[in-house]
């Protein structure tokens, strides 16, 4: 099994970085095409949704997992 890589993204103007295994990137990338948004800008909507006690890689990977249960992807 492959580890997480560490990614990094600008969001509002400013470098975050993320943790995320490949399978949940490219869900991620195939979720922000098929809205015709970049992988920044999913990113940054995940973000300023999430709440203060869950960090950004996890409110990704939960992103993903409900997508994936709503059979949107």
């Amino acid at each position: 099994m492959v580890p997480p890589q560490k990614r990094s993204v600008t969001i509002r103007g400013h470098r975050t970085s993320f943790s995320l295994e490949d399978a949940f990137y490219s869900e991620l990338e195939r979720l922000a095409r098929k809205r015709g948004l970049s992988v920044a800008a999913l990113i940054a909507e995940i973000d300023a949704a999430r709440t203060g006690d869950t960090n950004l890689s996890s409110a990704l990977r939960l992103y993903v997992l409900d997508a994936v249960k709503r059979g949107q992807v």
